[in-house]
């Protein structure tokens, strides 16, 4: 039988697993990169002069942002044979609102990238419990958490809500400060903000585990 492209269903046996924190760096590694890209793009620019022809700081960070977005997901497939979903997705818009960044010269485009992600993710999660009946966000977590069908369905409906919401908080951050100031908070301010959150929803997960010792869990 011919093996999937796409990561497999979380019940599947057949799925491959990466390591809980291998995933994380997979997943925020690009963003590490975004945030020294941008802060420190004067000096990349000095010693790799290449990079000078790309723009200035924020430019530099979009390409190594690209760059690293693209060899995270090779990554995930050199190691599991499959491309994960969600990072797929993302990774699809970083490519194209980088390329429109870098091509116009232009920083909105990869501002407007965590708003068109984060609604994109929000109205898949939430248009999954509403027309499929189903929740899409085992595919992100199933390795991390064992849990039954309502505390997945549930737990889908609190994480849709939370992505609109950070939708809304990327325009406001982008549309009424400076570069430097969304920049940093995108790594440090959206990222410690999700671990709250994902803690946040512990006693849930805790009421709905399927392990038998849920707290040691």
């Amino acid at each position: 039988m011919t093996k999937p492209v796409f990561e497999r269903d979380p019940a599947d046996p057949e799925r491959e697993k990466i390591n809980p924190l291998l995933k994380l760096a997979l997943e925020l590694g690009p963003l590490v990169v975004f945030f020294f890209g941008n802060s420190r793009g004067g000096w990349l620019a000095e010693r790799f002069p290449a990079l000078a022809d790309i723009g200035g700081p924020i430019f530099i960070a979009t390409a190594l942002f690209m760059a690293a977005t693209v060899v995270a997901l090779i990554v995930s497939w050199v190691l599991t044979r499959t491309l994960p979903i969600m990072p797929l997705v993302s990774g699809v818009v970083v490519v194209v609102f980088g390329g429109l960044t870098l091509w116009l010269q232009d920083e909105v485009f990869i501002k407007l990238k965590p708003t068109i992600i984060n609604t994109m993710f929000g109205a898949i999660l939430l248009g999954g419990l509403v027309f499929f009946k189903t929740s899409l966000l085992r595919y992100v977590f199933d390795s991390a958490f064992k849990i039954d069908a309502e505390g997945w369905n549930k737990l889908t409906l609190r994480w849709g809500l939370y992505f609109l919401a950070m939708a809304a908080v990327n325009e406001v951050i982008w549309r009424n400060f400076s570069t430097d100031f969304w920049v940093a908070f995108k790594v440090w301010g959206f990222t410690p903000l999700a671990i709250i959150f994902t803690m946040a929803q512990m006693p849930l997960i805790n009421r709905h585990s399927l392990d038998e010792n849920p707290d040691e869990a």
